[in-house]
Parts: C-alpha cells; structure tokens; sequence
C-alpha cells in the first residue's frame, strides 16, 4: 500500500511540459501523474499478492487461477482511469487532503477495467492484449500443455468469465478501503454503480451491433462509444473522484466533469477506433484490422459506408469476412479513400476544443485545470 510520502509527493507536482516521448498519453502521466501510478501499481499488487495466497489455500488449483487474474492486473496498462478519478479528487481538495486516503478507491477502478477487458477479449475472439495472449486464450494453452480433456477452447473461456467476475468483486473490496466517512463513500459508490451499469450497456450494443449492422448507424455507433467507454473511462472517474473530496453532486465543477467527461471519453474512443484499423500492433500491443475482421460497426466504418461510392461500398461490404493481412490493409485503405478518417480526426478535434471549453470555467484546482487540460489532448492523440 503506497505511504504518505508518496502521497506529499504527488501533493506538490506541478505544471510542467510532458517529457519527449512518443506516446503524448505516457508524457503527460509522466509529467503529472508518475506518483500516482507508482502508488496505484504498489496498492494493487501488496492487495493482490494477499488475495491470490487466500484463494491458493481453498485448493492448489485455485493458485493458478487467482494468478491468472493478478497477473491481467497487473500486465500493463496506463491507468487512465485512476488518473481522470485521481484529477477529479485533486480539482476539488487542491493540494490537501493526503492521497493515501483515497488510493484504494482509485485503484478499485484498474480493477473494474481489467473486469471490462478480459470479458471483452472473450465476446471479440481476440487474440492479444497488451502484447500478450489474452486470459481466455491463455487458459486455453494451459489446458492443452496439461493434457486436460474437453474442450481447450471453451475451457479457456469459462476460466477468463470466472476471471473477470473475480476482478469485479475484488474492486469493490478494495474500494471498501478508502478512508473517506461512511455516508461519502456511499455516495461514491453510487456513481460507481452508475458507471457498471452504463459499461454493460454499452457493451450489449457493442454486440448487439455486429448482429444488427443493418439496424444500425453512426449516431448509434457513437451512443454505444458513449456508454462503452467515455462513461467509465472518464466521465464516472472524474465525477467518482469528486465524489470521494465531496463535492456537491448538484454543482458546477460536477457539470464541468460531466460535460468534459463525455467529450474526451468519446474522442478516447474515436481514436481507438482509428487505431484499430490503422494502428501499429508494435505499439498498440493488438493486431491490426480486428475490427475490419469482424465487421464491428463503429463510427469510423458507419461513416466510411456512408461516405462511399458503389466501388468502395462493395469493397466495404467483405468487412467481417476478410483475414489475410494484405486483404485487411486494402480494407484499411479503402476506408482512408472514402474520406472516414479525416473526418473522424475532425470529429476529435471538435470533442478536445468541447471539453477544453468546459473547463475554461470550471471551478477548479489550478493545477487540475492543467493536467485535465493536458490528458484531454494525450488521450486523444496516442499511439497505442
């Protein structure tokens, strides 16, 4: 569990400019927030290290399995999400309040994520997450390298829903140790609630739209990357961690997050959108083209169906039956021609401009003004 020294630390960073790097998102969290991720790193691994030794002494098995979900924890990973909850607190306690006080609670969030990503691996058939086999496809290689019988595959999945399910109910354990009063922690937790429950409904759409691409169309691409990611990405952190400094629910500084949530949390999705398609796997840690090979209706490829001609249309139309690398980038490239991700660049550009105009007024710590101001753009500019 991170001490109070890391907390003073992160207590007097100031503005400064991101260190040379090439992924804007790491040299601002480098320049702001380096204490804060040490902290959430330290906090999650001391609180796993003690849960994986429980669940080790109900059977050997479990050993394995409890590892399995440590180790999604802990492969990597930015920790947006604690970081917007992290600038959410800050703005409205300014430079007091101790950072150990909440640090569980920001924590928790990593593992709500880590829930929403090994779950999301299984429902997408994907192969890869940060570099490496995603859980279900690990477990999967597991069972074969032990000889098990069954099902490798479907054995794979089971473990990596168990694996998420764990994640889930260990953040609200770990959230349960914040030492802010009961009756604020409550309220935290509401919003919390809030934040589950428009993730699993983004996520139905997510789904319910590669079965219903007919039905569907860019302004509901755009609802489920609302509800899918920019709510529990960054809207529900930055309000979860006003909520933990008890800020009034009904006040200006929460419109201000929620109007900046929703703009950022839906450029953060655009871009990775884009990245899905024309993104480097070396930095992304993903292959490219997985949305291309599934047909995933996005708002990149609902715009690139719209905006095609009859040649680019058919083309389009093979998306979600394609698999050869050199299919996929001729893919890619069609939806470069039909003019989709220039425009989705510029649909960024208006999200960044809309949430910097939210906090232009914001009734916020000056020193959170400049960090949101800073993720607001990295977070839409990144590379992986």
């Amino acid at each position: 569990m991170a001490n109070d020294a890391v907390a003073d630390n992160a207590l007097r960073v100031a503005p400064a400019q991101p260190e040379a790097t090439d992924d804007p998102v790491h040299g601002v969290l480098a320049a702001f927030t380096q204490d804060l991720v040490t902290g959430v790193d330290d906090t999650l691994a001391a609180f796993l290290a003690a849960e994986v030794d429980a669940l080790a002494e109900i059977d050997a098995a479990m050993g394995g399995f409890a590892a399995t979900a440590r180790d999604s924890v802990l492969a990597g990973g930015k920790r947006v999400r604690p970081t917007f909850a992290y600038w959410g607190w800050r703005g409205v306690v300014g430079g007091d309040g101790p950072l150990s006080s909440v640090l569980p609670a920001l924590s928790a969030l990593e593992l709500l994520h880590t829930f929403a990503l090994v779950h999301d691996d299984v429902m997408d058939a994907s192969d890869v997450r940060r570099g490496r086999p995603t859980a279900h496809r690990a477990a999967a290689a597991r069972h074969r390298a032990a000889g098990h019988t069954g099902d490798p595959d479907r054995y794979g999945e089971a473990v990596a829903v168990l694996v998420g399910d764990l994640c889930m109910v260990w953040a609200d354990r770990l959230m349960g140790r914040a030492a802010v009063p009961p009756d604020r922690l409550l309220d935290v937790r509401r919003c919390y609630d809030q934040m589950r429950v428009e993730t699993v409904a983004g996520q139905f759409l997510d789904v319910l739209g590669e079965h219903d691409a007919a039905n569907w169309s860019v302004d509901r691409a755009l609802r489920v990357a609302r509800y899918k990611t920019a709510s529990y990405t960054v809207q529900r952190p930055l309000l979860f961690g006003a909520g933990l400094a008890g800020a009034d629910a009904d006040g200006p500084l929460t419109a201000a997050y929620t109007r900046y949530g929703l703009a950022v949390g839906e450029a953060f999705q655009l871009r990775d959108d884009l990245l899905g398609v024309f993104g480097d796997p070396a930095t992304t840690g993903k292959p490219a083209g997985d949305d291309l090979r599934t047909g995933k209706p996005t708002p990149l490829l609902m715009l690139a169906r719209q905006l095609a001609d009859p040649a680019q249309r058919r083309a389009l139309d093979r998306a979600g039956s394609v698999g050869g690398a050199r299919e996929l980038t001729r893919l890619a490239d069609v939806v470069r021609d039909t003019g989709a991700a220039a425009r989705v660049e510029r649909m960024i550009s208006e999200r960044v401009a809309e949430a910097l105009s939210a906090l232009d007024t914001a009734p916020i710590d000056e020193t959170a003004r400049t960090a949101l101001t800073g993720l607001a753009t990295a977070a839409t500019e990144r590379r992986s």
